[in-house]
């Protein structure tokens, strides 16, 4: 690895899967979905075409599997003109180092991200205590250490557009993480939702491996300012979506998804917000 770029020392391969593992579906004829053991990554743009991006970079040692896919998506040594990051967790940015070093391409992430991806600052400790299920539990073996990119990582331009994304504008969606952005394309309302909200209930480890769908908040354990979060989700239901593809569980569409997060939007304190929980006031 370049000596600029480096993993936290808890930085290791978790050993978390679901029954959607390696599974990519094509949401719109420029918009791929593909699942990285419990994470989902995008790529952006025709796959006719050498334009395109990868929205995060999946789970810590999934590289390998990335390149793969992008590959059969666009062709054989194909490359994104960037990584664009929703925000700076373990399970967003598990292979963006070695991303970075094998197409020597851009990253870049909100500005309120940078310093977690920039050596200079950790996330709050996970919450184990929080209400849910055994991935909250589980969740203190989680890679929680900053990430260095090093000068490989550029703050989002500040007027809303996004690099390499034409059409599509990123929106300040904090409360999952300080920084945390999802990206909206007007002329389609396509949604790329990132944790502002997810479509499986993320904390019950059942439920990650079955991938049963169902709206919800983000997730519980890594989720510290929850007016914030509700916020957010607010916001992004007042853009009334056509689709929307999450970090976790499956696309959503239609009146599914309008019914859903205007529910989940309403019903925030009860459906979202944990009982108990360190980050509960």
């Amino acid at each position: 690895m370049e000596k600029d770029m480096n993993y936290g020392s808890d930085y290791k391969f978790i050993p978390a899967t679901s029954i959607g593992t390696g599974v990519g579906m094509e949401v719109l004829p420029d918009l791929y979905q593909h699942t990285i053991q419990i994470v989902n990554i995008c790529l952006l743009g025709d796959p006719n075409s050498d334009e395109f991006v990868l929205v995060d970079a999946g789970m810590p040692d999934s590289a390998n599997k990335i390149i793969e896919v992008t590959e059969k998506r666009f062709g054989t040594n194909s490359q994104p003109k960037a990584i664009i990051l929703t925000h700076g967790h373990f399970d967003h940015v598990g292979a963006v180092i070695e991303l970075v070093e094998h197409w020597k391409v851009p990253v870049y992430a909100h500005s309120l991200e940078i310093p977690f991806l920039t050596g200079q600052k950790s996330y709050p400790e996970p919450d184990a205590t929080v209400e849910g299920g055994m991935v909250a539990k589980m969740s203190p073996m989680f890679p929680n250490e900053p990430i260095n990119l090093g000068d490989h990582i550029q703050a989002l331009p500040s007027y809303g557009s996004v690099p390499h994304m034409p059409g599509f504008r990123w929106i300040h969606t904090p409360g999952h993480a300080p920084g945390h952005v999802s990206f909206f394309r007007d002329e389609d309302r396509a949604l790329i939702a990132g944790d502002a909200f997810v479509t499986v209930k993320q904390d019950s480890l059942y439920k990650v491996f079955t991938q049963e769908k169902e709206i919800n908040g983000p997730p519980r354990y890594l989720t510290n300012d929850w007016q914030a979060a509700w916020d957010s989700v607010k916001k992004l239901e007042a853009l009334q979506p056509s689709v929307a593809v999450t970090g976790h569980g499956l696309p959503m569409e239609g009146e599914e998804l309008s019914e859903n997060l205007q529910k989940l939007a309403y019903e925030f304190e009860s459906i979202a917000i944990p009982d108990y929980g360190k980050y509960i006031n």
